[in-house]
């Protein structure tokens, strides 16, 4: 089965991260047929150098160019023009694949032809993938899906295999920050994609206090309350739950940081909260 890797980069990706992150795809133990690169804006020397030196060396990688930073939904729609194959991989410039992600995933779009969306559980690390703090567990079969669906996050984005003709079905990635994946993952529910999470940690999803500091403060806070009034609007979800993941949310995103880290760390994720 043909595939791409779908990935998006700006100038502020740590270059030691990028390296690690497209070392653990040239090592799977199935190759991607072709690797999008959105070059999201103007990046920086390093980052210049590295992918350029790369370009040389792996003829299947290819490079898509933003002239200015448009973020990550728009980003990864453009990129999705340019993937030639329907099944696409997503992954971020951090992370770390682990070397038989690939070839586990394609196997459940084998053996079940009517899954749209394949992801899997992630370990989330911190400095070293020695250190991990915390597994992100995320439900196996549809039904149980789209239950969690209600309260969280369904499927972790980093790791998740989709076909293209489902995603471009309900309009691609919507601009939706920070929340573009969870935004298109209930969009496609309710159209009626298939979805499947594999049981078992397939990558390694990097921790860093930048994170805690994007995912806090009133402005994201309000932006969350949008997107759960927009589930409610749709149908997705009834007033009640509604009002209770806004009640739950609104208190950890206005936290101080150091205090919603430790809280995320030690209760939220692994109690399911968030």
């Amino acid at each position: 089965m043909h595939f791409s890797v779908l990935l998006s980069l700006y100038k502020k990706e740590q270059p030691s991260y990028l390296l690690q992150c497209l070392n653990s795809i040239f090592y799977q133990t199935i190759l991607p047929n072709e690797i999008v690169l959105v070059l999201d804006g103007p990046l920086n020397d390093e980052l210049d150098y590295i992918v350029e030196d790369i370009q040389k060396k792996i003829p299947y990688l290819k490079t898509i160019p933003i002239s200015t930073n448009q973020g990550l939904g728009k980003a990864l729609n453009e990129g999705l023009k340019h993937c030639s194959y329907d099944l696409v991989a997503r992954m971020d410039t951090d992370d770390i694949a682990k070397p038989d992600r690939f070839e586990k995933q394609l196997a459940i779009f084998r053996k079940h032809p009517e899954v749209d969306v394949v992801g899997a559980w992630i370990d989330e690390f911190e400095g070293d993938t020695s250190n991990v703090l915390s597994v992100r567990k995320v439900p196996e079969w549809h039904g149980k899906i789209i239950q969690f669906a209600k309260r969280r996050c369904p499927v972790n984005h980093p790791v998740v295999m989709f076909r293209k003709s489902a995603v471009l079905k309900v309009g691609g990635y919507k601009h939706f920050p920070l929340f573009e994946d969870y935004y298109l993952w209930i969009r496609m529910l309710i159209n009626g994609a298939r979805f499947y999470n594999i049981q078992e940690s397939l990558l390694f999803f990097r921790f860093t206090p930048d994170m805690f500091r994007r995912r806090g403060g009133l402005k994201y806070a309000v932006t969350e309350m949008r997107l759960q009034y927009l589930f409610y609007q749709t149908g997705f979800i009834n007033i009640f739950t509604m009002m209770k993941n806004i009640s739950i949310r609104l208190v950890v995103r206005l936290l101080p940081n150091g205090l919603r880290s430790s809280l995320y760390k030690r209760t939220i994720r692994n109690n399911g909260l968030l």
